[in-house]
């Protein structure tokens, strides 16, 4: 398949701004870390933020719970390609499920909760990027390839269901801050090549003017064949940040766009993966995203103890699909049609305000703000019936006929504060809370405007009060304990909505049908932990978490590419984190360990038809269903994880880093009941995946001037591993011809991971 190389698109609005900000004098703010290094560094102090709206935070050491953070520097070191990279190689807690086969095509998991580009896997992470929340509104999902990396200054993870961030903060939220001129100045050129045809081209450059004013500008290109036949992938991406620092506050507007066309091409059959591990099953599959994002953040401050605080911002996004998949309905001689086709476009635009105040005097840090957020989403879906070929690509003979056409709408306003009441000077209480009013509208126009038979209106209002308490206690300056209690929630969306009944399964994103209604998801989480540090350079941290949903959101797949959302009882994340690290002038490394018991706590039936129990549970009597019992291990995710990280500056101009994470075994989707046995005749595949270890290293030589060399070896060690799997049915044989529709076979499916590969670069500074 020729490569879809994206097309620069520039709304005319978000065009405007971009050479205001290219062309105009603009000045920047001063964040409150800089604030506190300016006044010297007796005493270490990290501020963190504690809502969406950037420009006020407390100090980590005040924050009832295992806050993690890292910087630019960071990321420039491990040379990481975006954010799935990042954060499954060095946050602990952090797995990434490789279901697609590419790199920004990856479920990131932290605590068992999930942000994923993928239609279908529960999602229970939020996302923000400088105060704006990125899930996208149609399915929550989170596009990795739309958060534009080398603008990247800060990375925060914030775990919990903390209600300040607002919906879908079931586990955690993770905020993202860009970088502006002042903070960043000169000019970077990065060229990158290597393994699997692919080559990135990064260009930064920030500048300042007069005694207050700053620019930065990013943009990044990003082209691969891929390491899977069939496999080309290409990315564009432009940031644009300027501001002004007044006397009495400060503001900055900014402007992301980005552009790409991603091939995923999923998951294999084992006995495919056993002859060759870059083959694909079926084909196409390819998404092509545009958005443009253009946000405002101001604050003014009225006196010394009282700030305002603002954020505004306009979103909008296209998405497309393709996806070539088997036909249900294929039975020769009446159907002989083997494949489908399917086709879906996604529009989506979104706006909305933050406003905060925030007044600190001793023994108060008290925080009050108010957010309103709207989006309009329109999706429509095609089906056309098709062959396949001998490459296994499907090539449609019929007409495409519309099958689903909605419009929906979700508004959402709340009201939050955040009080930090010093009961002493070692000793700080946290009360927080956040109001949700969330309105889901759903327009069947496909059975208004084309007589289609389905029922897809709705309209569904969700409110929520969610509180959350903590203490913390610097017990010395070197050891800080804490303990907290919070409550978030995530409300069902447009399509989740419109595909959330079992006797009508839906081709995700592909087809909707009438369905019944859903409940909002509720999380509630406790911790405790202690953190410390202690000369020369150490850092220490333990901590124990606990989070329980009640009408968790799942989707149940029918073994092909259909299923539907549901609400699930209870289910439960508990576990153990441990971290220690140390930094000295030549020699740097850190160690991180999670447990994770990951489980169901209420009993269901639900519809796995490729588990070898399906059928044999007197209680779950439906065709295909097996029983989910109390204690069964969610799946895809490991219990346990381990990652090491070393960084050596033997010389002057030299560094050297290496990275291993090593993860235990997995369930994998269709196995919720743990229960599949493999029989070596009807049912094939263990239902589990096997741990595995992987080792990256890197390194970079400055060659004299403004010029440094690059290199990153990924998978030193080529390992064979899988990060993800299922239990689907196979309907090829070992010479990849199809099979007639009886002996097609369940089969566990594998997500393989990455071989090894080696890219080189240089990269040029002034």
């Amino acid at each position: 398949m020729p490569r879809s190389t994206p097309r620069w698109r520039l709304h005319p609005l978000a065009l405007a701004s971009f050479m205001t900000l290219a062309c105009g004098p603009v000045v920047a703010q001063q964040t409150e870390a800089e604030q506190v290094a300016a006044l010297g560094e007796t005493q270490r102090v990290e501020i963190i933020g504690v809502t969406p709206v950037p420009g006020t935070g407390i100090d980590r050491d005040q924050i009832p719970s295992n806050v993690q953070t890292t910087n630019d520097r960071r990321l420039r070191q491990l040379q990481s390609l975006n954010m799935p990279d990042f954060l499954g190689g060095q946050l602990p807690s952090v797995n990434v499920n490789e279901m697609q086969g590419n790199p920004y095509l990856m479920d990131v998991n932290f605590r068992g909760f999930s942000a994923s580009p993928l239609l279908g896997t529960p999602q229970g992470l939020s996302v923000f990027l400088d105060g704006v929340r990125v899930n996208e509104p149609f399915g929550d999902i989170v596009n990795w390839d739309l958060i534009p990396q080398s603008a990247l200054a800060s990375v925060t993870m914030l775990p919990g269901s903390n209600p300040l961030f607002g919906l879908n903060t079931l586990g955690g939220a993770l905020s993202l801050q860009t970088k502006r001129g002042d903070t960043h100045p000169g000019t970077e050129v990065e060229l990158q090549a290597g393994s699997f045809g692919r080559v990135s081209t990064e260009v930064t450059h920030g500048q300042t003017w007069g005694d207050s004013g700053h620019l930065f500008l990013a943009a990044s290109t990003f082209d691969e064949d891929g390491w899977r036949d069939h496999s080309p992938s290409s990315l564009r991406q432009l940031f644009a940040k300027g501001g002004q620092r007044l006397d009495n506050g400060s503001w900055d507007l900014a402007l992301t766009h980005v552009s790409g066309s991603l091939i995923g091409n999923g998951p294999l059959p084992e006995s495919m993966l056993a002859q060759r591990r870059d083959q694909v099953y079926t084909r196409p599959d390819r998404t092509e995203n545009t958005m443009t994002l253009l946000s405002l953040n101001a604050s003014l401050d009225l006196s010394q103890s009282h700030r305002l605080s603002a954020t505004l911002y306009t979103r909008q996004s296209d998405a497309d699909t393709l996806n070539g998949d088997l036909n249900d309905e294929y039975d020769p001689p009446d159907v002989t049609e083997a494949g489908v086709e399917n086709r879906t476009h996604t529009r989506q635009a979104g706006q909305g305000l933050a406003l905060q105040s925030t007044w600190t005097t001793a023994p108060h840090h008290l925080t009050v703000g108010a957010s309103f957020d709207t989006a309009r989403s329109r999706f429509r879906q095609t089906e056309a019936e098709g062959d396949i070929d001998d490459t296994l690509l499907i090539v449609a003979t019929g007409e495409p006929e519309i099958s689903a056409w909605i419009t929906g709408r979700t508004r959402t306003t709340s009201v939050y504060l955040h009080e930090l009441y010093a009961l002493r000077p070692d000793v700080q209480l946290t009360f927080s809370a956040r109001y949700n009013d969330t309105q889901v509208t759903t327009v069947d126009e496909g059975r208004i405007q084309l007589g289609l038979d389905t029922t897809l209106d709705g309209d569904a209002r969700y409110r929520r009060l969610n509180p959350a308490a903590g203490i913390t206690w610097q017990v010395t300056p070197q050891l800080t304990a804490y303990a907290s209690a919070s409550q978030g929630n995530r409300v069902p969306s447009p399509i989740e909505l419109g595909c959330s009944d079992p006797d009508n399964a839906c081709v995700l994103p592909n087809a909707l049908q009438s369905d019944p209604p859903l409940k909002q998801v509720v999380s509630r989480t406790v911790e405790a932990g202690v953190r410390g540090r202690w000369e020369p350079g150490w850092q220490w941290n333990a901590s124990v978490f606990n989070t329980t949903n009640r009408d968790d959101l799942l989707f149940i797949s029918n073994g092909l590419a259909a299923g539907y959302f549901t609400n699930f009882g209870r289910t439960r994340r508990q576990g153990l984190e441990l971290g220690l690290s140390q930094q000295a002038d030549t020699f740097g490394w850190s160690v991180n360990y999670s447990y994770l018991r990951a489980t169901f706590e209420s009993s269901a039936c639900i519809v796995s038809e490729n588990n070898s129990s399906a059928g044999t549970s007197p209680r779950c009597t439906g065709e295909g269903e097996i029983e989910v019992r109390a204690g069964n291990q969610l799946p895809g995710l490991p219990r346990h994880t381990f990652k090491l990280s070393a960084d050596w500056r033997p010389a002057e101009g030299w560094s050297l880093g290496a990275q291993w994470r090593a993860f235990s075994g997995q369930y994998v989707r269709g196995n919720e009941n743990n229960a599949h046995r493999p029989d070596g005749d009807e049912f094939h595949g263990s239902g589990r995946l096997g741990g595995f270890a992987v080792a990256d290293v890197t390194a970079s030589w400055k060659i004299g001037g403004a010029f440094e060399l690059i290199g990153k070896v990924s998978n030193l060690f080529d390992r064979r591993y899988a990060t993800a799997g299922l239990l689907g049915e196979n309907a090829f044989d070992s010479q990849r011809r199809l099979l007639p529709p009886d002996d097609w076979r369940a089969e566990q499916f594998d997500g393989p991971g990455a071989p090894r590969a080696v890219w080189l670069g240089v990269r040029a500074s002034w």
